[in-house]
């Protein structure tokens, strides 16, 4: 049984139940997520003991913002449609990943994933094999890199990708200049203080590495194969991991029936159950297993 199979002995009235979004759900989650990185902001900023550490938890905290911008490239988050719009947007500015045209990228990867020539994700070298290409793939520095390159492409109205039709091209480019202004005015603010470089910039750095290695996970290693329930991989873990990635680690569930929205990915792993090829038991295991491999 594939995917598609399995989600078509789904009940009406229970796929509509799943499908069914919620601005309060998503209000809740995004409110104890923006909690979080002004808690470690505020700690940083003053200096309180220990705020070295606290560089760590907001960088991570910043970092897996990714994860609600890959939500809000499905429209799930919130019922109302300019709040996944603005959100995605001021989301991939924190994390320089344009809003607009991460969603064709990212769309484009649920068409074909995990097809070889054909998945943006494996056409950008992300799955890597050898000891170099990994620890250069997780200190994060690539995407920055990238992420950096792609927006001035964006900017100068270069071709943004072959997934990027035409009628967004000039959206796209709107975006990326408004990015590079907006990035422009922090860079001047940092003459006046250095306080976006403590809570921002660094744990920025700091924080890239641990979604690396989080995101290797839901595909690495995976078959190349169009079935969902074998080209991705669920991964269990705790409820920490699973509120700061907006239930992400469900992947196969997301994959599966990407209209679902993150809060209701539990409940679909319920009805998944028993169906699942790829699995792993945490992510400090599936990072065990993968280094034996390399």
């Amino acid at each position: 049984m594939d995917h598609k199979a399995l989600v078509a002995t789904l009940p009406k009235d229970e796929l509509a139940r799943l499908n069914a979004l919620s601005d309060a759900a998503g209000l809740r989650h995004l409110a104890g997520h923006v909690a979080l990185i002004a808690a470690f902001g505020l700690w940083i900023a003053q200096g309180w003991p220990l705020w070295q550490l606290a560089l760590v938890g907001q960088g991570i905290a910043i970092c897996f913002l990714f994860t609600l911008e890959h939500e809000a490239t499905h429209k799930t988050p919130f019922t109302t449609a300019w709040l996944n719009e603005w959100v995605g947007r001021i989301t991939g500015f924190v994390i320089l990943n344009p809003f607009e045209w991460f969603r064709y990228f990212h769309l484009a990867h649920h068409r074909h994933t995990n097809i070889p020539d054909k998945d943006p994700e494996l056409l950008s070298g992300a799955k890597p094999e050898t000891w170099p290409a990994y620890l250069t793939h997780i200190s994060g520095l690539p995407y920055w890199w990238t992420m950096a390159c792609q927006t001035v492409t964006n900017a100068r109205g270069r071709d943004p990708g072959d997934y990027v039709p035409k009628r967004a091209h000039a959206r796209i480019r709107k975006e990326a200049r408004v990015m590079l202004a907006g990035y422009a005015l922090c860079a001047l603010s940092l003459v006046l203080t250095p306080l976006l470089l403590w809570v921002w910039l660094l744990p920025c750095l700091i924080g890239q590495p641990f979604l690396r290695l989080y995101l290797l996970a839901e595909h690495g290693r995976c078959a190349f194969v169009a079935n969902m329930l074998e080209n991705t991989r669920t991964t269990f873990t705790n409820r920490a991991v699973r509120f700061l990635a907006w239930n992400m680690p469900y992947h196969v569930e997301h994959h599966s029936l990407p209209q679902v929205p993150f809060h209701q990915l539990p409940a679909l792993h319920d009805h998944m159950q028993g169906h699942h090829h790829v699995t792993a038991d945490g992510y400090t295991r599936f990072t065990a297993d993968y280094l034996r491999g390399l």
